[in-house]
């Protein structure tokens, strides 16, 4: 892939609509039958932890063929000590567009605008198979759990500074930005203003919900 093919720049008001149908042929029955995504970026805008400085989109054969978001998130140790992190997600590919190369351009882009701002963490819930290879690591590897010492097996942690977590027990805090696609009415309601997809299952979505139930014991 030559440098020239694409453009990385940040998302703009004129580009919402765009973004979230692209979001939504992502992920239709990914991982359950139909999808959340693109409801979520519409939320996921309007809400404080949300960072539009970390808002991308990345363009190629003159339109948008992916986009990334980030959100604040928190650690907390065990003596109540706060460290700020980020939550990634959605990160988003058309689906003509996948296994070429641009989900690894838009996470390493962003890395370092991330880090540029003051960020050295980068937390996100999801397939390790999609992101071992960029850094991520499981949360056990840094003693970084849910409450009730709980370690997902799709909590992956991305140190953008090496050594930065230093082995204490961490609580991993995420941000309620995803609580409105709780609300199946208000999903569906959304999901009218966009053209007609049919929900169906696939096996993709046994994958997902193995991987999100899974946790790691030792």
């Amino acid at each position: 892939m030559n440098k020239n093919d694409y453009i990385i720049r940040l998302e703009t008001e004129n580009d919402y609509f765009e973004v979230e149908n692209l979001a939504r042929e992502a992920f239709w029955n990914l991982s359950v039958p139909g999808c959340s995504e693109h409801y979520f970026i519409h939320v996921l805008r309007q809400h404080e932890a949300f960072i539009p400085e970390l808002d991308f989109v990345i363009e190629t054969d003159g339109k948008i063929i992916g986009c990334i978001m980030y959100s604040k998130a928190e650690l907390a140790d065990e003596n109540g000590v706060i460290k700020p992190v980020l939550s990634m997600g959605p990160l988003c590919i058309h689906p003509d567009y996948q296994r070429q190369g641009y989900s690894k351009i838009l996470l390493e882009y962003t890395f370092e605008k991330a880090l540029a701002l003051g960020y050295d963490i980068v937390i996100n819930f999801g397939n390790p198979d999609n992101y071992v290879a960029r850094g991520y690591k499981s949360c056990k590897k840094y003693n970084i759990c849910f409450e009730g010492d709980i370690y997902p097996a799709a909590l992956l942690v991305k140190e953008l500074k090496e050594n930065v977590l230093d082995g204490r027990k961490w609580i991993y805090h995420s941000n309620n930005a995803d609580e409105p696609c709780n609300d199946e009415d208000a999903v569906e309601k959304y999901d009218k203003l966009f053209s007609k997809k049919e929900k169906a299952w696939q096996p993709s979505q046994e994958e997902f919900y193995i991987h999100s139930h899974s946790v790691i014991s030792w």
